[in-house]
């Protein structure tokens, strides 16, 4: 059974820094395409980055390009988002997931696999 499990969300001041970090289990998805995405209340989910099988290409939102980064470690099954300078605006619950086929890295209907999402809280 494959699972996807988010951790490293939490309660932060604006300004500080939380790292994610998404094991999958069940399947090894060293050559596939990974992404993270969030949901505020009342609000879409939508894209934040996503990751290329190898690590070589990303790709982020605006509202995050230059605050986050995504990292992959394939021997580990694993893929991170750092989050840097974080805004109230970037509360949201955070999810990992792992694209099927498809280009459009930023729709998450073309992502086959989902974390159950881990709160992040960033106080003003």
């Amino acid at each position: 059974q494959v699972q996807l499990v988010e951790s490293g969300g939490g309660l932060v001041q604006a300004g500080g820094s939380l790292r994610l970090s998404c094991a999958a289990s069940g399947r090894t998805f060293s050559t596939y395409p990974r992404g993270w995405f969030r949901q505020a209340p009342g609000k879409e989910r939508e894209f934040v980055a996503a990751i290329s099988w190898s690590g070589g290409t990303t790709y982020f939102a605006n509202s995050v390009k230059g605050r986050f980064t995504i990292s992959r470690d394939n021997a580990k099954n694993t893929v991170y988002l750092q989050m840097n300078s974080l805004k109230p605006e970037d509360t949201a619950v955070y999810y990992c997931a792992v694209r099927g086929s498809g280009s459009r890295y930023f729709d998450p209907s073309e992502y086959r696999y989902w974390g159950q999402g881990t709160q992040v809280t960033v106080s003003s």
